[in-house]
């Protein structure tokens, strides 16, 4: 996995790079797999802007992931590498023995005519998938679930992967890419390997338009604003703050100010705390 980077023949282009589709071996995606999207533009049922700088952007189809892959001890053979405009990590496509198609996460290193298999007991390769319970400690794995059965929850987005530190009773330990670890149920299944376009977050858009093709509107510095429109704003030349604590456009309290709900359900499951 290499990152492109361009020939200054513009502004745009000086400094700009992008990911290296080299291991990309299918332009057209599964038409059997895919949707239409209607886009809202962060519009809600009643059409108020419920996130702000969301709008526009490039028709995407969208491609059906089977986060479960729930089709047990059937060998399934890869049969393309795709790039998914909807999510960081690239594809795969694979064919099962019984001529099923599904798409699944890609990790780093699967390649067309590779074969995986989802079984409770898989061999420890690259793609394949089993229960977290069988799974030795130190080994990286992605799209892990958090309720047996409802599909991979966590570790799915480029680069990402989850390490198993400890096997207790009926509980798996897991470190999580935010440096959380975590106890999760020891008979949901997890896929072996880290996730591919490991270097997607290095990427540098090069110029606004970019940014418009996927679908992000400009954001204004708040301090640029008038004062009717966020605390910030107002003041003669470049002005400060003008509040003691950092605030949202609302008003509410930010930077510092915790925000998880003291009796969260989950806070029983999480061992460490991410480190800040």
């Amino acid at each position: 996995m290499s990152i492109k980077i361009y020939k200054p023949t513009s502004a745009g282009r000086r400094g700009m790079t992008s990911v290296d589709f080299s291991v990309i071996t299918k332009t057209e995606p599964e038409k059997s797999l895919t949707k239409g999207l209607t886009k809202s533009s962060a519009r809600n049922n009643r059409g108020r802007i419920t996130t702000r700088h969301q709008g526009g952007g490039h028709k995407k189809l969208y491609r059906f992931i089977d986060f479960k892959q729930n089709k047990y001890n059937i060998p399934a053979r890869v049969a393309a590498i795709e790039y998914d405009p909807n999510r960081t990590t690239f594809i795969a496509l694979i064919v099962y023995k019984d001529g099923e198609k599904r798409y699944i996460l890609a990790p780093r290193d699967l390649k067309v005519n590779d074969e995986i298999v989802t079984s409770e007991n898989a061999p420890l390769e690259i793609g394949n998938r089993l229960m977290l319970k069988n799974i030795p400690v130190g080994i990286f794995v992605y799209n892990v679930e958090l309720f047996p059965g409802k599909g991979g929850q966590i570790g799915r987005s480029a680069g990402n992967a989850v390490q198993v530190m400890a096997q207790e009773g009926n509980y798996t330990h897991i470190l999580m890419p935010s440096s959380e670890v975590r106890k999760v149920l020891a008979k949901g299944y997890a896929s072996v390997g880290t996730l591919s376009n490991s270097e997607w977050n290095t990427i540098v858009i090069g110029k606004a338009g970019r940014s418009r093709w996927l679908g992000i509107r400009p954001t204004v510095r708040a301090s640029a604003m008038n004062p009717v429109d966020h605390p910030y704003g107002g003041g003669e030349g470049r002005a400060l703050r003008g509040t003691k604590r950092p605030k949202t456009k609302w008003g509410k309290v930010t930077g510092g100010h915790k925000t998880r709900k003291k009796n969260k359900q989950s806070s029983a499951f999480i061992i460490r705390r991410r480190k800040k």
